[in-house]
């Protein structure tokens, strides 16, 4: 059972990050926001999970309590956060820095407002090859170089040199992916880390970001608002709305056969997706989401997307759904979502 007294479904038997009932509270004076609320999520080793929903579903809150790096008056308030075995919120903060950067690595959203305008990108780098590895100045500065080079930086001995102004938005975010990668560290968290890119240099980054994977063994929690992408990048998908999991499953899952009604909704958003799929042949379902993701200091009663789902019933408004798990591995939290069993499936494709 998890903290909030409902089953928690079995995910993986031993994967490297294993997140179990975490909550991360913001308490003031208007009351206790609770930005995430009872989270379960596993991530394999060398896998790559997506964590998707919109802005204010707690994604970026998850991500920064793994690296308990979530700012006050923000606390963990409860569950695990296992990591290669160990729970990351009972080490000391002395253990705790040894795993960031080192172990566990996380790409920022925005690089510009993450690198120090006042320093060279190359001495950022070498600062944390020097804290963890213990390297000279010397050696630090050839790593820093060798990595600006790993991550396809053009011209990366004159790069170093520069102030993160100087460089353009790609540019600047190679620079975060070559500090998270410095130390080698097993997981790699990339939190939205091209939203602010054009195409083109979006496609650049997610080819870079996969191919360090397969070179590097890296397992990577990829977060995100953006379903498409995740379809070509993540093996498995879990979908966050008001700081908890409503669906999880593998990508081609979450993808053809969306079972909740908010996925479904973030499917149809997608542009060239009406007249496509399940969820374009319902007629019930319009290609957008109406309404906005609740404030966390007034979470509806009930299922909390039952103010914006077009099928919502007074069951719905009254119960919260446990998140269920079918014998196939999908899992999802609706009242009215039918999980298949393999058996079923294969019926039903057999047919």
């Amino acid at each position: 059972m998890s903290e909030t007294g409902r089953p928690t479904p079995a995910l993986n038997d031993s994967p490297l990050l294993r997140i179990r009932g975490l909550k991360t509270h913001f308490t003031g004076a208007e009351g206790t926001a609770r930005a995430v609320d009872g989270l379960d999520l596993d991530v394999e080793e060398g896998k790559t999970v997506g964590l998707v929903g919109e802005s204010g579903c707690g994604k970026t809150v998850a991500a920064l309590s793994v690296l308990r790096l979530v700012p006050p008056p923000g606390r963990i308030a409860g569950g695990e956060v296992l990591f290669a075995g160990r729970d990351l919120l009972k080490l000391d903060e002395k253990a705790m820095r040894a795993v960031r950067g080192r172990r566990i690595s996380m790409i920022f959203q925005e690089p510009m407002t993450s690198l120090n305008p006042v320093l060279t990108v190359g001495s950022q780098i070498a600062e944390a090859l020097r804290l963890h590895l213990g390297l000279s100045r010397r050696e630090a500065r050839a790593r820093s170089i060798d990595l600006l080079r790993r991550v396809r930086m053009p011209a990366p001995e004159m790069r170093a040199g520069e102030y993160p102004h100087q460089l353009s938005g790609g540019m600047r975010q190679r620079v975060m992916i070559a500090m998270a990668l410095a130390c080698g560290p097993s997981l790699l968290i990339a939190d939205e880390p091209t939203t602010a890119l054009d195409v083109t240099v979006q496609a650049q980054i997610i080819d870079l970001l996969l191919d360090l994977q397969e070179e590097l063994g890296l397992s990577i929690l990829f977060i995100t608002h953006d379903l498409r992408l995740l379809a070509e990048i993540a093996g498995e998908i879990a979908v966050m709305y008001a700081a908890r999991i409503v669906e999880r499953g593998s990508a081609a899952e979450i993808i053809e056969r969306p079972l909740h009604p908010y996925t479904r909704g973030l499917l149809a958003c997608l542009p060239g997706r009406r007249g496509e799929g399940s969820e374009a042949r319902d007629e019930q379902w319009a290609p957008s989401l109406a309404g906005a993701v609740p404030d966390p200091l007034r979470l509806p009663s009930g299922c909390r997307f039952h103010p914006r789902c077009p099928l919502a019933e007074e069951r719905c408004r009254r119960e919260d759904p446990p998140l269920r798990l079918s014998s196939s591995g999908r899992a999802v939290a609706c009242h009215l979502a039918e999980l298949e069993t393999r058996d079923e499936r294969a019926e039903e494709d057999e047919r």
